[in-house]
């Protein structure tokens, strides 16, 4: 170990300032390479509810090749709402895979959003229509976010984004990021903005069912993010069996927290 070695510090601002959604692309296509080919561990997750109300997990792994190992702690804690703050929170630590030393602990929460912005991205990119023009999704807070503007980044035909609120209510914060991008409002009926739209995009805290199963046409596109605990989800039941594909990016997190929970059996890494 060298003698003067040093843990670095980055806060969020730092962190967020570092990210370029092309390079944040590029990182995440290769991570799902890299997984795919058994070259990028993921370890076995630890994800518990707490008596606070919050949930608290880990996420850990390794890429042998690149001498990376860290894990990511991270959480909800709806409490931070009514108080103003963000109720996602996460913390990642890089450490030496030779000597265990903290290389560097991170503001989490920035690469969090970005990662999972960028993995909808790619997904959008290989999976939904070229031609896709009218997006739905549901949630306006910090995912839902970074998911439209990620889709507006790949996908060159879209035009029309319907959004479904929380209370129901027009998100004037929310449509102003979007407005000089695209046609952007709020959805009146749930299940006529679904049926009407080419990509579907569930970014909420995942409570339960969003729409109706009979509201998704043949050729929909649908990125699931918000079901990362057991018990959670966000499709109704009888979608995922009509799937021609279900893609996920582990499927046992999938199996376990993910929107996997109440799919039919599937194969994957």
């Amino acid at each position: 170990m060298h003698p003067n070695a040093r843990l670095l510090l980055l806060d969020g601002p730092t962190v967020q300032a570092a990210l370029d959604p092309d390079a944040v692309l590029a990182a995440v296509q290769e991570a799902f390479i890299l997984h795919s080919q058994s070259a990028g561990r993921v370890f076995p997750l630890i994800r518990e509810k707490l008596h606070t109300g919050g949930v608290f997990g880990i996420k850990a792994g390794d890429v042998a090749a690149q001498d990376l190992l860290g894990f990511k702690a991270a959480g909800f804690w709806p409490g931070n709402r009514p108080a103003g703050g963000e109720p996602h929170q996460a913390t990642v630590l890089l450490i030496d895979p030779h000597t265990g030393r903290p290389l560097c602990v991170l503001d989490g929460n920035a690469i969090t959003t970005e990662r999972t912005g960028a993995a909808g991205a790619l997904g959008l990119q290989r999976l939904a229509r070229a031609d896709s023009a009218r997006l739905c999704v549901f949630g306006t807070d910090v995912q839902a976010r970074v998911q439209v503007a990620y889709a507006l980044r790949v996908l060159p035909h879209l035009q029309q984004v319907s959004y479904v609120s929380r209370d129901g209510q027009p998100d004037a914060a929310f449509e102003s990021l979007f407005s000089a991008q695209c046609r952007i409002g709020l959805a009146r009926d749930r299940n006529e903005a679904v049926a009407a739209s080419d990509v579907v995009i569930t970014a909420t805290p995942g409570g339960g069912p969003l729409f109706d199963a009979d509201a998704v046409q043949a050729g929909t596109h649908l990125n699931c993010v918000g079901a990362d605990t057991a018990g959670k989800r966000e499709l109704p039941p009888g979608v995922l069996e009509r799937a021609q594909a279900l893609v996920v990016d582990d499927a046992a997190q999938s199996r376990t927290i993910g929107e996997g929970q109440w799919a039919p059996p599937f194969a994957g890494p």
